[in-house]
């Protein structure tokens, strides 16, 4: 079972270790700190903060990956139904 298959560590982490991990990280530092930080860089104009800026307001753009055709342009498809 080299492949696959339950393994120790595998999937994703619990949800209350997330928020253990996001009340230690507020004790810390507190978010709305972070934010007028941010808010400055952008406001001086790094390229770095205006992308994080975007991407925390708006998201990430929608990617598309092409994994079959190197870029060319597919004409037509056809489908065919195989009965057993």
């Amino acid at each position: 079972m080299a492949h696959g298959g339950k393994r120790a560590g595998a999937g994703r982490k619990p949800k209350a270790d997330e928020i253990s991990m996001i009340q230690s990280m507020d004790a810390t530092l507190a978010p709305i700190e972070v934010w007028q930080k941010l808010a400055l860089r952008v406001n001086e104009g790094s390229d770095t903060a205006i992308k994080t800026w975007l991407s925390y307001r708006y998201g990430q753009p929608k990617q598309s990956v092409d994994h079959t055709t190197d870029g060319d342009k597919i004409e037509s498809v056809t489908v065919r139904i195989i009965e057993p």
